[in-house]
């Protein structure tokens, strides 16, 4: 890796000068990679709809961000003197590696999605870690692809999009969004000029109604199969990603094993944050028949609580009033990380821990569930 170590700042520049006030030139080529931690810093705000925004972040330090095209990162904002964690997608280009963006929707009730749409403002930090996420279309080496995606969901399409439009690829996609009303069209300018200049793309937005826009020409109602087939008639052709809400992806399935299309070249977003309620889940899990019961002790605070085996760490912890950084609670994030000091869990995750982590003793709370009594590093 190249880095700057001997570049002096530009001189007589006033731009240059304010650019570097807080700057580490020797910083440029060093990399934020997956799992890392970093502090970051947010250089501008764009007001998306009129309950989305676009949050623009480079690293404190300058380092540049490694990902792939629909990968996540997990920030942790402070409110109310508590880091509470989030995971969100990136919806920049890894192409443009030293500022990079997540796209953030108001969600009624939301903690951190309604702290950032109020309080972030450019020149603000905060810390997250990542990148993380297996949906990507890296390893999916298909040249014929369609992205489907509802609301919010278009971030890490998006992501994608905007790569393969940076890297001039060679690739025939069909991007298909819904969408409420015309209003609510996440990147719709945009999307339509990158289809005016490339020509292995076309969008089709569809709108469940018209909104204040009534000179609408595109699609309105809902995605259908007689929709899908008229708008796309070799979609079974097609390497298909799908991010939205879980309901939207659902009809998405149904959709697709309606047409009888191979689900090995179907890949959608493995979680789904808004549509997550912890309460329930540690309900659910406190509700189970009676399993075999294991001793918890944390660590840290010297606190211990009983569990059933069939209960994940996380949601009993929580039970027991321990305070646990989470998001996802399904073994893709990674931010319930801790070490395991004493004692064997089986852990089933879904891409969000390494084997050398897992190595030294760190497991993910979230999807471990209890195979004798515990000391976890708490």
């Amino acid at each position: 890796m190249t880095t700057y170590e001997t570049l002096t700042p530009p001189e007589n520049a006033s731009a240059a000068q304010r650019f570097t006030e807080s700057m580490t030139w020797g910083a440029f080529g060093s990399l934020w990679n997956s799992g890392e931690q970093k502090l970051l810093q947010c250089c501008a705000v764009r007001q998306e709809t009129h309950d989305v925004k676009t949050f623009i972040f480079r690293c404190a330090d300058f380092s540049a961000l490694s990902f792939e095209p629909g990968q996540f990162i997990t920030i942790s904002p402070v409110i109310g003197e508590q880091a509470i964690a989030r995971c969100y997608t990136l919806s920049s280009s890894p192409t443009r590696p030293f500022a990079f963006s997540i796209t953030v929707k108001r969600v009624p009730g939301g903690a951190v999605s309604n702290w950032l749409h109020d309080n972030l403002k450019p020149g603000d930090r905060l810390r997250a870690s990542g990148p993380a996420g297996s949906f990507t279309p890296v390893g999916h080496p298909a040249t014929k692809l369609m992205y489907l995606s509802a609301g919010s969901g278009v971030t890490p399409l998006m992501s994608m999009t905007r790569a393969a439009f940076d890297m001039a690829g060679n690739l025939d996609i069909v991007f298909v969004h819904s969408a409420r009303t015309p209003a609510d069209i996440i990147f719709h300018e945009e999307l339509i000029r990158m289809q005016a200049s490339m020509t292995g793309l076309r969008v089709i937005s569809i709108c469940e109604g018209l909104g204040d826009t009534p000179q609408w020409q595109q699609p309105t109602g809902r995605l259908d199969l007689p929709l899908l087939s008229q708008q796309v008639p070799d979609f079974k052709e097609r390497e298909i990603f799908t991010c939205g809400p879980q309901g939207y992806m659902e009809a998405i399935k149904s959709l697709l094993r309606e047409a009888a299309f191979d689900f090995d070249h179907y890949h959608q977003e493995s979680f789904d944050i808004a549509a997550l309620n912890e309460e329930a889940l540690i309900e659910q899990a406190s509700s189970l028949d009676q399993q075999k019961v294991f001793t918890v002790t944390l660590s840290r605070s010297g606190k211990t609580f009983s569990m059933q085996g069939n209960q994940t760490v996380l949601a009993a912890a929580k039970k027991a009033g321990a305070i646990v950084p989470s998001s996802c609670s399904q073994g893709v994030c990674g931010t319930c990380k801790t070490a395991l000091l004493k004692g064997t869990v089986d852990m089933n995750h879904n891409g969000g821990i390494r084997q050398r982590e897992i190595d030294k003793g760190l497991r993910l709370l979230c999807c471990s569930k209890p195979s004798s009594d515990l000391v976890i590093d708490l």
